[in-house]
Formats: structure tokens, C-alpha cells, sequence
């Protein structure tokens, strides 16, 4: 059976990204994933770790010429967020991730490619395997859950590495050497649902769909819809005349939410739809120039009424809903990075509870500490218990950096032109290993690819093996 990335190059590059593409790595489901790496080590005669994170190290020595070298560990991760359009039929616990090819770029068929940070691992595995590309001894560690705590990252023991110089390839913009990034973590509002029982006749399921989406930390500043608030102030405007049974919205607390549903009774269908139909209207004037593709569609379900929200608990839910911040929070005007930001990520009904997981980043503590009392005062105000999980700390820009100055020279080198070196409001685990190691030296980079945690990313073929020559060539320049 041919492989659908066959003929393209880096050849091995995409022969291991094909690979690891057909193993589920959904972010908290990684142990195949991080077996699968191990058992490909031990393949390759090649020293490996493995802790019970799922965190892999796979070590090689130096080539000749490069042996005592400093050491330099090669970093990505092996989890994806895992999102999928409504209408795609796709079991990430299971399926592989279907791989469909457009002129330059790589896409998946209706979910998330998975290129973050796929591409690294499979970049990491075709050096490791290369008997004829010059490199000093390497260390290469792919972390687990990435996506949803950096809790692999968090817990790597510091005693496994002895490399100081990091190559981070967790980054998406070819041309840019990342050199600090912002710290974050998880706020989660969780209540128990109060429901009673319902007195309308007809039932009817609404659908906020056609948002761009993206991920928290890239394309937060850029005005995009946010699905679940949309979604809280059109049921803010219903619960008149309507009640609610059921709401849901988004997938991956770090992912802007391009769709959210809810399932709402009443007896005054003409209302409802008028309302529907306006609060369309007025979201597509709103978002006319970031977000112009919002629909808000409703369709009548024949399933008999059930128990919906009591009056307090849909009071408290929409309270909490609309008053939780979504967006740039603030902005270091001197640079024009945002530094501060929350995104209510995920909207859903769990056992009996309803659930609001947040991303909140910032690049300064006492703003990060300020945001979570401000968001605890709001769990109390609404009832609502609040659960604060997986911070990660930031990445200061370092003064000198000796392996950020040679991979803007090689990259200077090679293309004729200068890099971009930068810090960023994302969320890197660098911060982790400086932390645990504070001399290590780090920057981060990678191939250029779009709205990745989306069912649109897409990963350029041309920037990836030009991403992968980039690396070969720093490497080569480490003796």
C-alpha cells in the first residue's frame, strides 16, 4: 500500500511523520505513542529512557569529529490536541489521523494534523537514524502532555539530561527564532447542574458554527469569536421565553472554540427564531472583519422534553459565562505582544456537572495571581467551585545566548536574510527546563504551518525541509 506522503521530501522526515500519524497521541493518551518511540530506540541500538509520564530520551554519541562536542538536546512533544469538525466521522482513540495532500501543504480530512508537534518528533527520528548527517552527541526528549499542563515537561527529571544547549522545534513561523514565552496554567469552573422539569413543547438544538478558531496563545490577539461566549450571550437573550436542557462548546481548553450547542424548549417558536436569526445578524456585523463566517443554525428535535437548568442554576451558569474574560487582557505596547490573556476554552456537561475549562496566560506572576483571585471572587459569586491546575512558569528573554546568536547566523547563511528573533504570549516548555536546569541555553523554532488546534492546520512541505536542512546545518555547527 503506497504512502500518501511518498515522493515528498525530507523523505524520512515524512516517511516518520506518516508514521506516527496512524498511533492516537491525544493529549492525557500517549503511552502508545511513547512506546512506540522506545521500541524504535531499542530498534536502532540506541540508549532510551522512558519515566512514568511517558516521557522518552533516546541518547546517541556524537560523529566522528564531534565526540566531545557540547552535548545538545533536541526537544518536541508527542501529544496533539485532537478536534474534529461536527460532521467528521473520526474515533481519535483509535482512527489515524487521515493525512490529505494540497499543492505545498499537508492537511487532515476534517480534524486536527497534529503536526504540533508531530513534525518534530519526526524530524528528531530522521536525524537519529542518519549514519551520514555531522552532529554532536544528542539528546533527544519528547515530552508528553504538552497540550493540556506541560505536566510531561513539569516532571522530567533534570538527572537525565546533560545537554545545555536546547533546540526547542516546537514553534510555527519559518524565519523565527523564539527566545522567551509567557507562563501559564488551567482554570476550571465546575457546579452541579440543578435541573427541573420542563414545561414547553417544542425542543429545538442550536449550532454556533463556522468560527476560525486557532490556538490561545498565537491567535488570541487577532479578534477572533469565541463560540462559547457567543453562545452565552444569544441564551442570555432566550431565557424569557425559552428553557435549557443542554450546552456544550469547544474541545481543548487551549483552542478558541469555533462551535458551541445548546438545546433549548419553548412554546413561542416564531421568537425563537427571530431572536436566532438577529443575534446572527449582529454577531456578523461584529466580527465582520476577523470572523465573518459565524452561523447560528437551529433545527427542531423530536425527543420528548426533559428536565432542564432550575431558573438559579441557568441564572448562575450564564453569570459565570458572561462575565469570564475572554481575549488580550494586556498588551506590552513597546513590543506589541500580549501579555496577559484567558480563553474559556471548553463548555460541557460531565456527570451531573457542568464544566468551564480556561486557558489564562501571562508573562508576569503578580498578573497570573491577580487574574486567578479575580476568577475565584467570580466561582464564589456564581456558585461555582474553581480548580486551578498545570502552571507552567515563563521564559525570560535571556541577554546573551550563545545558541540563539549561531541559529540567527546559520539561518543568515543559508537564506541570505535575517531572522526574526522574538519572544512570544504561547506557551513553550523551555520555561520548565530552564527552570530545572537554570544555565541551560535554549531558543525554539520550527516549519511554517497554520491554524493549528484546528480541523484547517496545515504544514508546508517546502518549510519543512528547509526547517530540517536549518537543523542538520546548527548541528553541524556545534563542535
Amino acid at each position: 500500500m503506497s504512502r500518501i506522503l511518498e515522493g515528498y521530501r525530507p523523505e524520512r522526515v515524512l516517511y516518520y511523520f506518516e508514521e506516527i500519524s496512524k498511533i492516537p497521541r491525544c493529549s492525557g493518551n500517549e503511552k502508545q505513542i511513547s512506546d512506540y518511540l522506545v521500541d524504535w530506540a531499542k530498534s536502532k541500538n540506541l540508549e532510551v529512557y522512558q519515566d512514568e509520564y511517558h516521557n522518552v530520551v533516546i541518547y546517541k554519541k556524537g560523529t566522528p569529529g564531534y565526540e566531545n562536542s557540547p552535548t545538545v538536546v533536541l526537544q518536541g512533544h508527542m501529544d496533539m490536541v485532537c478536534e474534529k469538525n461536527e460532521d467528521t466521522v473520526h474515533d481519535f482513540d483509535n482512527d489515524p489521523i487521515k493525512l490529505v495532500v494540497k499543492e505545498d501543504h499537508i492537511h487532515a480530512d476534517g480534524t486536527t494534523l497534529g503536526a504540533d508537534n508531530g513534525i518534530a518528533v519526526a524530524m528528531n527520528l530522521a536525524i537519529l537514524e542518519s549514519d551520514d548527517i555531522p552532529h554532536p552527541p544528542l539528546e533527544v526528549l519528547i515530552t508528553s502532555d504538552e497540550e493540556t499542563g506541560m505536566t510531561g515537561a513539569m516532571n522530567v527529571d533534570p538527572s537525565v539530561l546533560k545537554g545545555r544547549i536546547l533546540l526547542n522545534l516546537d514553534s510555527e513561523g519559518e524565519g523565527i527564532f523564539t527566545a522567551g514565552c509567557a507562563g501559564g496554567g488551567r482554570i476550571n469552573f465546575s457546579s452541579k447542574i440543578d435541573r427541573k422539569e420542563g414545561k414547553y413543547s417544542k425542543k429545538y438544538r442550536i449550532g454556533i458554527k463556522g468560527l476560525v478558531g486557532g490556538h490561545s496563545g498565537v491567535e488570541i490577539h487577532l479578534d477572533r469569536a469565541n463560540a462559547n461566549k457567543l453562545m452565552g450571550r444569544l441564551l442570555f437573550k432566550l431565557r424569557e421565553f425559552a428553557e435549557i436542557e443542554d450546552v456544550q462548546g469547544g474541545s481543548a481548553d487551549n483552542a478558541i472554540p469555533r462551535e458551541a450547542f445548546a438545546v433549548a424548549s419553548t412554546d413561542d417558536s416564531d421568537k425563537l427564531k427571530s431572536e436566532v436569526e438577529e443575534m446572527e445578524k449582529t454577531f456578523r456585523n461584529e466580527y465582520a472583519f476577523s470572523d465573518a463566517g459565524i452561523v447560528i443554525e437551529i433545527q427542531e428535535v423530536e425527543e420528548s422534553i426533559c428536565e432542564v437548568f432550575s431558573d438559579d442554576f441557568l441564572d448562575r451558569y450564564l453569570k459565570l459565562i458572561n462575565l469570564v474574560p475572554y481575549g488580550p487582557l494586556k498588551i506590552n505596547r513597546d513590543i506589541d505582544l500580549v501579555i496577559q490573556s484567558n480563553n474559556p476554552g471548553v463548555v460541557k456537561i460531565e456527570d451531573g456537572f457542568l464544566k468551564v475549562k480556561c486557558a489564562a496566560r501571562s508573562s508576569i506572576a503578580t498578573l497570573r495571581d491577580d487574574f486567578c483571585d479575580q476568577m475565584v471572587q467570580l466561582g464564589e459569586a456564581t456558585g461555582f467551585e474553581v480548580e486551578k491546575r498545570a502552571f507552567y512558569p515563563g521564559w525570560e528573554y535571556a541577554k546573551e545566548s550563545y545558541i540563539r546568536d549561531l541559529c540567527a547566523d546559520v539561518f543568515k547563511e543559508e537564506f541570505g536574510t535575517e531572522a526574526k528573533v522574538e519572544a512570544i504570549h504561547a506557551g513553550l516548555e523551555c520555561g520548565f527546563f530552564i527552570e530545572k536546569i537554570p544555565e541551560m541555553d535554549a531558543v525554539s523554532f520550527g516549519p511554517e504551518m497554520h491554524d493549528i488546534h484546528t480541523p484547517d492546520e496545515h504544514l508546508s512541505i517546502s518549510s519543512t525541509e528547509r526547517t530540517y536542512n536549518l537543523v542538520k546545518s546548527i548541528l553541524k555547527k556545534i563542535k
